[in-house]
């Protein structure tokens, strides 16, 4: 089965390498987003894809890996996780590749696990907080950071049937089931805090999604001694996401005032995030996460610079409370990628995403929601305060408002910024606003949506503007 497709030079399982690509529409646009390939399984996303991303993803890490080693694989609850880490296993066996397959496990231990290994990359399976139709691919290197562009591109290249390497695969690789390994991680996250503090005494309801941290989870909130409420702790293809996680705190909200607990936390499908809910039940987002882990560090002199990273939804209130401690913040594009980036390049320690996306480079490369909430309730417990005061105690933040607008048409979405009305409207409320407020709109890259941000001093600017501009982008390209 010899495709038109540039042949490599050797055979892969004594058959000669046929990519199999042309038989596999790709969108004309990147296949890869802000966050690896993600998308609705059965459409792009599917098993023939899966394998030849398998394989040119094994083909490229191995070109640029120092010494040969294995591949880390895990994945969430999903119920086409199964389907698509055995796709990713046969072509990264394909490639010559051994696969060290964790199995259900949060998206941070793939990385942290390439990182201390002689892994050459980590893959993990997961969409995040995506709905249970969707999944996605995500990349590590071998230091357990996002794969960089370069290297998604050369991927890409071989997925379009443009790369034609220079190799030969005499033997196939060997695919080994090793979930011990994340007993590995589970110690990691919880060594830092070892030093003669414990969480007793305190009650911490979890938010497990269904997801990629139900075992977990609970297990490391236990051992470092706080009594435990678990919220959907089983894991679940079906209900992944469903009404629950980081993206619907309700339930956790009434949970922790039911249960009078001194917090809560969320996590989404693959546990890289996480959002707060302190005693009173209010939520607690991502910028007030930097903001208290940042002022913990800063006190401590761990915080060089007293520089955070954060995106351009990071809100106006957490920025300037932020410069008037005398810190500094950078803000990026959306996406943990970005921060990651400008952290590596700025020499900063902290950084992070309104919607729970923190990484701090003193323990973590990557983001970690189990790491970051088991920090945040340290941090509490040292302050000999409620979760609610050190909130109060922070900053207000500005009024608000991010819609969402559905918007099917890949290219129509992703090309949004060609549409001169859409820009015309934006132009006129930013005028209008000045310096009292701002307004992002974006594609976004992991859902079909057109994101419409608008954050100001005044409540009633946000929602006329928001309204204004969501009802431009419906008319014009939804």
């Amino acid at each position: 089965m010899v495709s038109s497709m540039a042949r490599t030079q050797g055979y892969i399982s004594g058959v000669e390498n046929s990519g199999m690509l042309n038989s596999i529409p790709l969108p004309t646009n990147a296949v890869f987003g802000t966050d690896g390939i993600r998308g609705k399984v059965g459409d792009l996303l599917n098993a023939p894809l899966a394998l030849q991303v398998g394989f040119w993803a094994g083909v490229v890490l191995r070109n640029y890996a120092t010494v040969p080693g294995p591949i880390i694989l895990g994945q969430d609850s999903r119920n086409s996780s199964d389907m698509l880490a055995m796709a990713l296993s046969a072509g990264l066996t394909a490639a010559g590749l051994e696969v060290w397959y964790l199995g259900l496990c949060p998206t941070p231990c793939v990385a942290y696990l390439a990182s201390i290994t002689d892994a050459i990359g980590g893959i993990m399976i997961s969409a995040s907080h995506n709905p249970p139709e969707d999944n996605g691919i995500k990349i590590f290197d071998a230091q357990g950071g996002k794969l960089s562009k370069a290297l998604q591109g050369e991927i890409e290249a071989g997925l379009r049937g443009q790369l034609s390497p220079d190799l030969r695969i005499n033997n196939c690789g060997r695919h080994y089931s090793r979930p011990e390994l994340i007993k590995t991680y589970s110690q990691s996250i919880q060594t830092p805090l070892a030093s003669g503090l414990t969480l007793e005494g305190m009650k911490i309801v979890l938010d497990l999604a269904w997801g990629a941290a139900v075992g977990l989870g609970p297990a490391v909130f236990r051992s470092m001694g706080a009594e435990v409420i678990c919220l959907h702790d089983q894991a679940d293809g079906d209900r992944i996401n469903v009404n629950c996680g980081s993206t619907h705190l309700d339930i956790l909200q009434a949970a922790v005032i039911e249960h009078q607990a001194d917090m809560g936390f969320a996590f989404d499908g693959d546990a890289d995030r996480v959002l707060a809910v302190d005693n009173t039940g209010r939520s607690v987002n991502g910028d007030y996460i930097l903001y208290l882990w940042g002022r913990h560090l800063q006190q401590k002199q761990q915080l060089p610079d007293n520089l955070i990273v954060s995106t351009v939804m990071a809100n106006l209130g957490f920025e300037r409370a932020w410069e008037q401690r005398g810190g500094k913040l950078i803000r990026t594009a959306v996406g943990d990628q970005y921060v990651q980036a400008e952290m590596q390049k700025t020499g900063g320690m902290l950084g992070g995403e309104q919607s729970g996306h923190i990484l701090c480079s003193h323990y973590a490369m990557t983001g970690d929601g189990l790491l970051t909430a088991l920090h945040i309730a340290a941090v509490v417990k040292e302050a000999n305060l409620s979760l609610g005061e050190m909130v109060d105690q922070s900053f207000q933040t500005y009024p608000q408002i991010l819609r969402n607008v559905r918007v099917l048409d890949r290219e129509r979405r992703l090309g949004w910024e060609s549409c001169q009305p859409v820009q015309q409207a934006i132009a006129i409320a930013e005028v209008a606003m000045g310096d009292h407020g701002r307004i992002l709109v974006r594609a976004s890259g992991t859902e079909p949506v057109i994101r419409v941000m608008v954050e100001a001093a005044n409540a009633e600017l946000v929602h006329h503007w928001t309204n204004e501009l969501v009802a431009k982008v419906e008319e014009h390209l939804a």
